[in-house]
């Protein structure tokens, strides 16, 4: 190797490796913000749950999520998350099913329950807004868990929507630094490569 394709080497590194510790950053700061307010439909992001009962992670997200709507935050809650292998039901239906346990009617939700990814979640709720259709831009209160945020705040508006973060504070994955370093981690991969995949996607149109 040549000293220029050493120093093209070297410079192409350098600005990968600051690109990345910049996304850490911002993916933890962004986790600090909570810009709830009146929205459209609160988008609650799927997670594991077991025959129906949900995980207590997908729970922090349910109990954030039908709080917001007690308190008059949005007249709906759409849920996302499809079936794993082995599932009798979906996060979706998980979580509607949780939240008419807690009062909310059966005719504010909405379902999105075919995805197993962020993104797809984000491109079927786009989907069941209309925002390629709609000449308003939907507000959308998003509820997941803090490392999550600036994805889902991304991506939302990749797909025509005007989103505002509402994290949960209870989830044990808030509970352990350690956990939480781990997610922040795979966050810091899985924005950028979720990024590409939509510009790719579109210039493949």
């Amino acid at each position: 190797m040549s000293r220029r394709q050493r120093r093209l080497f070297v410079g192409l590194f350098s600005i990968l490796i600051t690109g990345w510790l910049l996304t850490l950053a911002a993916i933890v700061l962004w986790a600090e913000r909570d810009d709830s307010s009146k929205a459209d439909v609160i988008v609650v992001l799927g997670a594991a749950q077991y025959d129906g009962r949900p995980s207590p992670v997908l729970k922090a997200r349910l109990d954030h999520a039908v709080q917001l709507y007690k308190q008059g935050m949005a007249p709906r809650l759409l849920f996302t998350g499809g079936r794993r292998e082995g599932d009798a039901v979906s996060e979706a239906i998980t979580g509607q099913r949780y939240s008419v346990k807690q009062g909310v009617p059966a005719s504010a939700t909405m379902l999105e329950g075919t995805s197993r990814t962020t993104l797809a979640s984000i491109r079927g709720t786009a989907l069941l807004l209309g925002t390629d259709t709609s000449a308003q831009t939907p507000r959308v209160l998003l509820v997941s868990d803090p490392f999550h945020m600036l994805r889902l705040t991304v991506l939302a508006r990749l797909y025509g929507m005007q989103p505002m973060p509402s994290p949960t504070r209870t989830s044990p994955i808030s509970a352990k630094q350690s956990v939480t370093l781990e997610y922040v981690v795979r966050e810091s991969f899985a924005l950028p490569a979720d990024v590409v995949t939509v510009a790719w996607e579109r210039l493949a149109k």
